[in-house]
């Protein structure tokens, strides 16, 4: 503001009843309150007569543009603390709940163990700091399920999605559904096909689930035919850490025949089979399809020779993942008020395979003869589900690597366990 030839009241006086224009340099506020500032302090506003002090403040809304009550506003402030400066705006915000330390912590956590729903994933983050003692999830283990898939959309995450895959006559086997009484050892199982390349046929999984406690172990096998299965399946009745009640399957070929039907005599296990227009028989077993072997594996071809490598990466990695650092749902039946029974699925039952086992009555009499609590806990306690899931994800890429070395040149196939190393 260029008003250096107005110096006395009788000046301004005579500037607020003219028309006369003064060059105002000043662009922004904190020019124009500098500009009033040094006007009161010029004209000694404090000790005016009142005539003067409305004078004054009309010269002052005249020049700024600013209204009566607005001038009036800046002459108080002015008076109160001799000074007149900007009040700077804070707008309100929520203080952020999660650093973003601990947002990577959870965008790492989904990483590791393949993006579980949201209850899942909060189970996870609290046994890190419940189970494990890692300090840096205190906080963020208390997050709530829809905060979880908040901070997933937000910039500072970023997440990948899967899709999941499609669920896949003759008197051996029982056409029943069957009935635990929630003891352990009631399998169910199916079959997963890696996929073709052209004419080359891919490995086959074979996934049995204790439809109790969810334990689930993972074989791999050449080809389905009866024979390669006896032996497979053999095996894998010996892993679970309980004996083997009841074996249930769909009605596919390499489960239905004399040859898995008496090893199944043979061991004294009750043999089921899907019964018809009932597709949910086998559901738990084909949900694990999805959430587990197709996420974990993927659909790319796998050789057929690599068959082998696959199980040694499935005994010492994804079964024991599975079942001690993976969380499940676990269904709670409720009658509503029309008298229908529906399964829910709270938070509070969320856990682990072998957390469900411990917390069954008598537990003890389940067990296979020489595997004992202890020796499972031991298990369990060895790592964190994070640091597990970062053992797992580096031994899943290094077995991808040689499965396609296998593809293209068999001849640079390493042994199995290889890629643990």
């Amino acid at each position: 503001m260029d008003d250096k030839q107005i110096q006395t009241l009788e000046q301004v006086k005579q500037f607020v009843v003219s028309s006369q224009t003064i060059e105002f340099k000043g662009i922004n506020t904190h020019e124009k309150y500098q500009w009033i500032e040094e006007v009161l302090r010029k004209f000694k506003y404090r000790w005016l007569k009142r005539n003067g002090k409305g004078v004054l403040r009309r010269y002052i809304g005249k020049v700024t543009g600013y209204s009566r009550s607005q001038v009036a506003r800046l002459v108080g402030r002015f008076q109160e603390s001799g000074r007149l400066r900007v009040k700077e705006y804070h707008r309100h915000r929520f203080p952020e709940k999660y650093t973003i330390a601990e947002v990577a912590l959870l965008a790492k956590t989904d990483e590791l163990h393949g993006w579980l729903s949201g209850p899942a994933t909060k189970k996870i983050l609290e046994r890190e700091y419940e189970v494990y003692g890692h300090a840096q999830f205190e906080n963020i283990s208390r997050i709530s399920v829809a905060q979880i898939y908040n901070l997933r959309h937000s910039k500072r995450y970023r997440g990948k999605r899967y899709t999941h895959t499609k669920p896949v006559i003759s008197r051996i086997g029982e056409r029943a559904k069957p009935e635990p009484q929630c003891r352990p050892g009631y399998i169910r199982v199916d079959t997963v096909h890696q996929g073709d390349h052209g004419h080359q046929k891919g490995v086959y999984h074979i996934n049995a689930v204790d439809e109790v406690t969810q334990w689930e172990i993972v074989a791999s096998v050449s080809r389905i035919a009866e024979y390669d299965l006896e032996p497979l399946l053999e095996s894998m009745l010996s892993q679970f850490p309980f004996r083997i009640e009841g074996f249930h399957s769909d009605n596919g070929g390499e489960y239905v025949n004399h040859t898995v039907a008496e090893l199944l005599n043979k061991l004294l296990i009750r043999f089921t089979r899907s019964r018809p227009r009932r597709p949910d028989d086998n559901g738990l077993v084909e949900s694990k399809n999805g959430s587990v072997i197709r996420k974990n594996l993927g659909y790319i071809h796998i050789p057929q020779g690599c068959a082998n490598l696959l199980n040694v990466y499935h005994r010492e990695i994804l079964n024991p993942y599975i079942n001690f650092h993976r969380p499940c749902f676990f269904p709670v039946a409720v009658v509503d008020h029309k008298g229908r029974v529906k399964n829910t699925y709270p938070y509070e039952k969320i856990r682990t395979p072998y957390e469900k086992l411990k917390s069954l009555p008598q537990v003890e009499t389940y067990l296979r003869p020489g595997v004992t609590l202890d020796t499972l806990d031991a298990i369990a306690n060895q790592m964190s589900d994070n640091r597990y899931a970062e053992r797992m994800v580096k031994a899943r890429s290094n077995l991808f690597e040689q499965t396609n070395r296998s593809f293209h040149n068999k001849a640079n196939l390493l042994p199995p366990g290889s890629f643990f190393d």
